[in-house]
């Protein structure tokens, strides 16, 4: 076994992207990432707003909109302009003060205020929707007070004549809405896991052996796995290990439970990551096919965390295909460790979601069956192809 970890270690020597994958890449990635989320909340966000009534009222509801931090408000004297500006993403929402609506407003009528938003950007059109309505319902509770108050109401009475039923809402998570502690671990988490399925696709890529226009597989493939599973799996976890420091020791983000039972929840994670590479390696048997169908299946990872978009809400195809994902089973332990303080046993009740990665183990059997199979000779020589047919006749 020392033999093939040894050959594993000069493979990954001599390959200069592969190198870069298991070193700087991640790091600069991880980094690049935490600075594009820097900020930690959107702020100055355009937003369009069409006054048709031009009234004092309207006046008061855009300096009150304006008053937000989160918006940055540029007046439209045209819908049609400010929903193409909206189109051409200029502006991300749009609100429109329809004419007359002091005066439906004084006379006890019922206006409406029209707010659109651009629901392809999730977060920002949530954002702003929730913003937006906010600013407006405070600028409409300070005119209904004066109505009231120009109606004979006592002050003492307009509270709860305005407010019957008061609520407060108390976040359990992200309590400042602040974008890193929401947003950039589960985006790392989902970039982590690219770079794991890129690193041992290409450890096992390095095994096809091409003979004759055919592709074999050696007979020691199994030896050879097991040999990179134990050269990968400490540099990964050691790359995740630093997104953890990095996020809850160095930025101090709030977190509730134990990093370290994280890190066995990545393990697993990992696992099931790499049973799903080898089958796909073994079906493919091609090196260019085998990454695409890997990168492909994994790139949507982030969008089906359930972070952003809730998972009852996904077409059923989605929910399948969120159920392939080894990282949307890890995010469950992430959140229930990092926001509730979940203990160990907790989080092993959770990895028992694994169990469909089992299922795979007798695919990858019967694949491997089924493939060409010749001697590779490359151990001692540290080659990573027989391609020639003279070393085929001499094995």
């Amino acid at each position: 076994m020392m033999a093939f970890i040894k050959r594993e270690w000069r493979a990954l020597w001599q390959s200069p992207w592969q190198l870069a994958l298991v070193t700087y890449i991640p790091i600069v990635s991880v980094l690049c990432l935490w600075w594009l989320f820097s900020a930690g909340l959107p702020r100055q966000l355009p937003v369009a707003v069409v006054d048709q009534d031009n009234s004092q009222i309207s006046r008061m509801l855009t300096r009150q909109m304006a008053a937000n931090s989160v918006m940055k408000l540029e007046s439209y004297g045209q819908l049609a302009q400010a929903v193409n500006d909206m189109r051409e993403a200029k502006v991300y929402a749009i609100v429109v003060i329809p004419s007359q609506f002091k005066y439906q407003l004084l006379t006890s009528k019922s206006p409406t205020i029209d707010i659109r938003y651009n629901s392809q950007y999730l977060l920002v059109g949530k954002l702003l929707s929730s913003q937006i309505q906010m600013s407006l319902g405070a600028g409409l509770l300070k005119t209904a007070e004066q109505k009231l108050l120009m109606s004979g109401v006592n002050h003492a009475s307009i509270a709860v004549s305005l407010s019957p039923v008061s609520s407060q809402t108390t976040a359990l998570f992200n309590r400042n809405n602040n974008y890193v502690g929401f947003l950039v671990p589960p985006v790392l988490i989902a970039l982590w896991q690219l770079l794991a399925m890129m690193v041992f696709s290409n450890a096992l890529n390095r095994e096809l052996i091409s003979v004759n226009d055919h592709v074999m597989l050696p007979q020691d493939l199994w030896i050879k796995v097991l040999a990179k599973c134990a050269v990968f799996l400490p540099i990964m976890l050691l790359h995740s290990s630093f997104i953890l420091l990095l996020l809850y020791q160095y930025l101090q983000l709030p977190y509730a439970g134990s990093i370290g039972v994280l890190i066995i929840a990545q393990a697993v994670m990992i696992i099931a990551l790499w049973l799903l590479v080898t089958m796909i390696f073994l079906m493919m048997k091609d090196s260019a096919r085998c990454v695409s169908f890997c990168t492909a299946l994994f790139a949507p990872a982030f969008a089906f965390m359930g972070i952003t978009f809730p998972v009852n809400e996904m077409p059923e195809l989605a929910q399948y295909w969120r159920l392939l994902m080894p990282s949307s089973h890890y995010i469950d332990s992430h959140v229930s460790v990092v926001s509730y303080g979940a203990d160990t046993m907790l989080v092993l009740q959770q990895l028992s979601s694994y169990w469909m990665f089992i299922l795979v183990i007798p695919l990858i059997v019967g694949l491997w069956h089924r493939a060409p199979k010749t001697v590779d000779n490359s151990l001692n020589a540290g080659a990573l192809n027989i391609s020639a047919p003279l070393q085929q006749e001499a094995i």
